[in-house]
């Protein structure tokens, strides 16, 4: 199957239910952090990172429901590996990061906690907490972490029920353009 119809079949399927305590599906959340990204004139890669960055949800061991109920289910690592069949790192690096981007936020911007949703405070708790300033600083180091807070503050925005975004089928082009095997 080619991975663009998978994906579309996952946001069509899977994405269509409840988003974890949030007042959207998981399809209208990735789609508006997508859309978001857009509005702020990210490059396709990350508007692409937008678009899948919870698409680990649907795959691995421990799903998005067993995360609400205590247990970390890794979706960024799962996601991320499961999209870089397919794209490279500019697309799953910051789909990979974008947890820990929210641990970083915490702990290096007052105030950051206090406007997460209660779906994304109980979250944080089961995927570790704030950073500590030792975590926070090798996190800022690394080469993809500028794109993950980005993404971070968009997943946090995407969660308006009431949000007019563009369908699934809008991103195809984008995302064929990032394909691997269309890349030189």
């Amino acid at each position: 199957m080619n991975p663009i119809d998978e994906l579309g079949r996952l946001f069509a399927e899977e994405g269509t239910r409840d988003y974890f305590g949030e007042p959207v599906s998981q399809a209208a959340h990735m789609l508006q952090a997508a859309a978001l990204a857009e509005r702020d004139g990210a490059p396709e890669p990350l508007v692409a990172a937008a678009l899948l960055h919870d698409i680990g949800h649907f795959h691995g061991l421990v799903t998005g429901a067993e995360l609400m109920r205590g247990t970390d289910n890794r979706h960024g690592d799962t996601g991320a590996d499961w999209l870089g069949r397919w794209f490279g790192a500019a697309v799953c690096e910051p789909v990979r990061l974008h947890v820990d981007a929210k641990r970083y936020l915490c702990a290096v911007e007052p105030g950051y906690h206090d406007r997460l949703s209660d779906a994304s405070k109980y979250t944080l708790s089961v995927q570790g907490g704030p950073m500590t300033a030792a975590e926070a600083e090798a996190f800022a180091a690394g080469p993809h972490a500028a794109d993950a807070v980005r993404l971070r503050r968009w997943d946090e925005a995407a969660k308006d029920p009431k949000a007019d975004v563009p369908p699934f089928d809008r991103y195809r082009p984008m995302l064929q353009r990032q394909l691997l095997d269309n890349r030189e």
